[in-house]
């Protein structure tokens, strides 16, 4: 039984080739310098003009008529000014003019055609053979050799032919070389950008997971205070009484659904966390370890007030990446901590200096980063600003340096009072 697929993708390419859509247009050469771009329409259609003028020139040399001789050179030229968007179309009427612009060329001569179309039809073939897939290809090629064989000298067929199977194999090669090209582009973008979102779903996971703990224990007080009011108060009426139970009973309903909902954030490798969450109060203990690991650290921080849970261990992870950073980043530099109590929210920068050396590897002993080195700190720290309604700034200095900030308001501290 004959298989047909090929001989359908066969007929189907030929069409393509004679009458189908046109090959997809190809970047711009100078797309990197569009200063240079508008330049080159202007160029080239001077170019095209002197072009047309020497074709005209060499065929009134042959004799030929003066409408003869301009319709030649206008076959000579238009295929090289659609050529950029319109390759395929390009060749079709290079082709034709091959076929054609040869009847009135003087017996005695070996080439049958101008050196202008001649030399403009290897550019277009070279160029179409770069942009059509490979069945196409193939017949662009094959098609072109029919002008070749049939006018050209028998002694100079020969190199003509070879000319053409080498550009066949470039131009393939090319095309290829430039969609694998394109491909891990594609996908190196696609990887970046899975990256960074798995980046922040892990650091809200994190941030969620912290915040619950936060919230957990605040709900486990009050459900604990509401439980042995009555014990610790004399001649409780009975309605208040049962307010407290109903209190205790509603924390208590609360922490569940909490612990419900947000069991699904923690894996289970990670546990539930046991250890205290860090606060203001161990921020003097973090910059006294990144002293220990080389960094040049000065701590400005006010005694603040009660301050509420989130906002404090907010505060702290912000100041622990930001010292991360400035380590990894500004080797070398002098980094300062500042904390400030604002009336209404708790102010946090970390700036540092220019590096005195260029960014090396992270230094032994230097404090972790708060998305286990990912590379997406910055992000983390937006992320933990954001999700108290606060705001979060980073950028370079003017006088050199880098420095990131945060306003976390005091407000969502309203369940801790």
């Amino acid at each position: 039984m004959v298989n047909r697929q090929p001989i359908a993708v066969a007929l189907g390419a030929l069409g393509q080739t004679l009458w189908g859509r046109d090959a997809p247009a190809g970047r711009p050469l100078l797309a990197r310098w569009p200063w240079l771009a508008r330049y080159v329409t202007p160029v080239g259609l001077l170019a095209a003009l002197g072009l047309f003028l020497i074709t005209l020139s060499v065929e009134s040399e042959w004799g030929l008529p003066l409408p003869v001789a301009l319709l030649f050179a206008a076959m000579t030229v238009v295929p090289l000014l659609v050529l950029p968007r319109r390759p395929l179309l390009a060749w079709r009427l290079t082709v034709l003019a091959l076929l054609i612009c040869t009847f009135n060329a003087p017996a005695d001569r070996s080439w049958p055609w101008t050196p202008p179309l001649a030399l403009g039809s290897v550019a277009v073939l070279a160029v179409v053979v770069a942009r059509v897939d490979r069945p196409v290809l193939v017949w662009v090629v094959t098609i072109s050799t029919v002008p070749v064989l049939a006018l050209v000298h028998p002694d100079n067929r020969v190199p003509v032919l070879l000319l053409l199977g080498a550009l066949a194999i470039v131009g393939d090669l090319v095309r290829h070389n430039r969609l694998s090209r394109r491909a891990l582009a594609a996908q190196t973008e696609l990887s970046e950008r899975e990256q960074e979102r798995r980046a922040v779903l892990e650091e809200r996971t994190r941030i969620a997971r912290e915040l619950h703990d936060v919230v957990a224990h605040h709900m486990s007080l009050i459900a604990v205070q509401a439980e042995t009011a009555p014990y610790r108060l004399d001649d409780v009426p009975a309605p208040a009484a049962a307010e407290f139970v109903a209190i205790a009973g509603s924390a208590r309903d609360a922490l569940t659904d909490m612990r419900r909902l947000l069991g699904v954030l923690r894996s289970e490798a990670s546990g539930p966390q046991t250890a205290p969450q860090p606060d203001l109060a161990d921020l003097g203990a973090m910059v006294d370890a990144a002293r220990r690991a080389g960094l040049a650290v000065t701590l400005d921080a006010e005694p603040p007030g009660p301050v509420p849970a989130p906002v404090g261990l907010a505060a702290y992870r912000i100041v622990q990446e930001g010292l991360a950073n400035a380590a990894r980043h500004a080797p070398g530099a002098a980094v300062r901590v500042t904390v400030r109590s604002g009336p209404s929210a708790l102010e946090v920068r970390v700036d540092n200096s220019p590096p005195d050396a260029p960014p090396t590897a992270f230094p032994r002993g230097a404090p972790p980063t708060a998305d286990g080195g990912a590379g997406h700190g910055l992000t983390g720290m937006r992320e933990r600003a954001t999700s108290l309604g606060g705001t979060f700034t980073a950028g370079p200095l003017p006088e050199g340096g880098y420095a990131v900030a945060a306003e976390l308001p005091y407000e969502v501290g309203s369940l801790d009072t």
